[in-house]
């Protein structure tokens, strides 16, 4: 995802006015690389929730494969508490 295309985000949403403190030091360091640092930050606050967009993402599709597999294990063999819990359960619930 290129930061800034707004694929996340609406990129014509008003600007909101926020009160924010900054190391003074670190807001002189990057005064080096940019006259704007509103936008410089805003574009760093954009890849950051990028960023962990991604990562939620990655973290979901690992979920969604565990329980895929999880069932087709179950599928084709049973739940493995199955042989377990028959001892436990009233005669009229056993399968």
């Amino acid at each position: 995802m290129r930061i800034g295309t707004g694929e996340f985000y609406n990129l014509s949403a008003p600007k909101a006015r926020i009160s924010m403190t900054l190391n003074e030091d670190l807001v002189r360091a990057a005064g080096e690389y940019t006259d704007n640092l509103s936008d410089y930050v805003e574009k760093l606050l954009a890849e950051a929730v990028a960023e962990e967009r991604r990562k939620k993402m990655g973290c979901d599709r690992h979920l969604k494969e565990v329980c895929a597999s999880w069932n087709e294990f179950y599928e084709k063999h049973g739940s493995p508490a199955d042989d377990y819990m028959a001892g436990f359960l009233p005669e009229d619930d056993r399968t």
